[in-house]
């Protein structure tokens, strides 16, 4: 699973991706809940920016392993983000469309 810590460190500030983005370009299209056991056990955190990491439809990690959805939101606006008062993104303005490999 180190293909999604290296992913991670792509993503650029302001911007986030999904659960199912990450599995894509990894190229296992099914696993997104995979990629998100694995991020809630992240080794490093402050390293790899996890919190950049949201739903298929915007919405933060209720179980953010490293402080809840409040500590999610923290660090996504402290990185740019805009954050609604339901723990939401939009994603339309905020996803980060990378390259495929």
């Amino acid at each position: 699973m180190e293909g999604i810590l290296e992913y991670l460190l792509m993503i650029p500030d302001g911007k986030v991706v999904t659960y199912k983005q990450i599995a894509e370009y990894l190229g296992n299209p099914g696993y997104a809940r995979l990629v998100g056991n694995y991020l809630h056990v992240n080794p490093d955190p402050d390293r790899y920016p996890c919190f950049k990491v949201v739903n298929h439809q915007g919405r933060l990690a209720t179980n953010f392993g490293f402080g809840g959805a409040a500590e999610q939101k923290r660090r996504l606006e402290k990185d740019g983000v805009e954050v609604s008062s339901e723990f939401r993104v939009d994603l339309e303005k905020y996803q980060w469309k990378e390259n495929r490999r």
